[in-house]
């Protein structure tokens, strides 16, 4: 029993010994290091950008009250669409006290006026019956009557539209109506029935009763980076992605690049516009967020190759070209090449290479 566990004590250390002089012999052995290997491609490529931003009308006109007062009625709300002229909201008058005293004054000077012109006319047509006065002399009276009647005619109508905000002589023209201004889609109604509005003037900027814009005419707004708006000029194409609607890209042209920069996040940023080509089946909705895609650069039929099959020293550039594929080890041959626009992917080889030719790619490390 003593032999058994002595021969077996032998066997094991045996077996130690020849794993770890296997082990250790294996990792002695050299690596070969195998590399992928990429062809050189002809190839049309471009460089492009992308500028974040949104889609909005080219125009939002804001619809103002001529006067203030207090809202009656709104005929229209946010996502219906609107005729020039047509009535959005309707607004009942508080006459400011100070023009309605001057409105009420203006009349009772014009009834004056009135009057007496009236006494002065009587007085001059009796007298001209009676051939005491000029045919001339007349005809003065007949038209500061006139005059007086019409300034009559317009006192009554400024204390109308003071009061009721409604002209006498032309009431399509009422102040009261808030109109549109254009045709368009409403996009916002931030008033309600009950609130009160006022009028622009110099002091503020008056109270919006509706937004309504052109949906057909939309562009895209966003910012580019100044280190790119040097390669963008007026009148690019440009890509547009619309992040809230899948697989849609509109055409559009780049329209404007702003003459300053912004300062954002430590980098000038400038502002660019694109007149966006609306397809009449697709409705888009003011505010999305959307990508604008520019090509910056564009090579057409170039030698290619992926990125990482390049090799940098200082400032030259180089590819390893294969010489030897025959072999158990792969051979390549360090060759200089010049390079132009890069997709990200792949870089245009300018000089060095030729179609078809084949260069080291991403390193692969396999054991023996």
């Amino acid at each position: 029993m003593k032999k058994f566990f002595k021969w077996a004590g032998i066997a094991l250390i045996a077996a130690i010994f020849i794993g770890t002089f296997v082990f250790l012999y294996q990792k002695s052995l050299p690596k070969v290091t195998t590399y992928e290997i990429n062809t050189a491609e002809v190839m049309d490529i471009e460089k492009t950008t992308i500028v974040t931003g949104k889609i909005e009308p080219r125009d939002e006109v804001n619809i103002k009250p001529q006067i203030s007062g207090i809202i009656t009625a709104l005929y229209k709300q946010a996502g219906e669409m609107v005729k020039k002229d047509e009535v959005i909201a309707k607004v009942k008058v508080i006459p400011d006290m100070s023009s309605l005293s001057s409105a009420e004054n203006r009349v009772k000077l014009a009834e004056i006026s009135l009057k007496q012109a009236q006494t002065d006319f009587d007085r001059m047509k009796n007298l001209y019956n009676e051939k005491v006065v000029s045919a001339e002399d007349y005809e003065k009276a007949e038209v500061s009557l006139k005059n007086a009647k019409l300034e009559m005619s317009n006192a009554k109508d400024a204390l109308n539209i003071v009061r009721e905000g409604i002209s006498l002589s032309n009431a399509q023209m009422s102040t009261t109506l808030i109109r549109s201004t254009i045709d368009g889609l409403v996009l916002d109604v931030p008033v309600k029935v009950g609130n009160s509005v006022i009028l622009s003037n110099s002091f503020n900027d008056g109270t919006t009763i509706a937004t309504v814009a052109d949906m057909q005419d939309l562009i895209f707004r966003g910012k580019i980076d100044e280190t790119e708006v040097g390669k963008v000029t007026e009148g690019m194409p440009v890509q547009i992605t619309v992040g809230a609607i899948q697989d849609l890209r509109l055409d559009a042209t780049l329209e404007y690049i702003s003459p300053k920069g912004v300062e954002e996040n430590g980098a000038n940023m400038f502002e660019i516009k694109a007149a966006i080509q609306m397809p009449s089946d697709v409705k888009i909705r003011s505010g999305y967020s959307a990508n604008a895609e520019i090509v910056l650069e564009r090579a057409v039929n170039t030698v290619c190759v992926p990125e990482a099959s390049l090799s940098f020293e200082g400032e030259s550039t180089y590819v390893y070209l294969l010489s030897d594929s025959t072999s158990a080890q792969q051979q390549f041959k360090r060759i200089p090449v010049t390079t132009g626009i890069s997709d990200g992917i792949f870089i245009e080889v300018k000089k060095g290479l030729k179609e078809g030719e084949k260069v080291r790619g991403i390193e692969l490390i396999e054991d023996l």
